[in-house]
């Protein structure tokens, strides 16, 4: 009984974490950080998780920065949650581009 109540204490933060959000994407930072305007039109800044681009002033940030806008700028997207990062972001799985 003590073993299932501490696997279930456990996988709790699992069950809070795993959200999904639904949003229009209306900026991108870097070539790995967008921002999302959510259905309460609520701002939703995030991470791509296992992603690593340069970041702005460094080599080939710019190319980056056009790659992630290519592929999601202004589309609906669906991001699964995976965590937050210390800077607040939320860092999430590849999302699905939509529309």
């Amino acid at each position: 009984m003590k073993y299932q109540l501490i696997c279930f204490l456990l996988f709790i933060p699992l069950f809070c974490i795993s959200q999904n959000i639904e949003g229009r994407v209306i900026r991108i930072a870097d070539g790995d950080t967008i921002t999302l305007l959510d259905s309460t039109n609520t701002q939703v800044r995030i991470r791509l998780y296992g992603i690593d681009c340069p970041e702005n002033g460094q080599d080939f940030a710019n190319i980056a920065k056009r790659f992630t806008s290519d592929l999601c700028f202004s589309k609906i997207v669906t991001v699964e949650v995976k965590d937050i990062d210390r800077y607040g972001r939320t860092v999430l799985l590849l999302p699905d581009c939509g529309s």
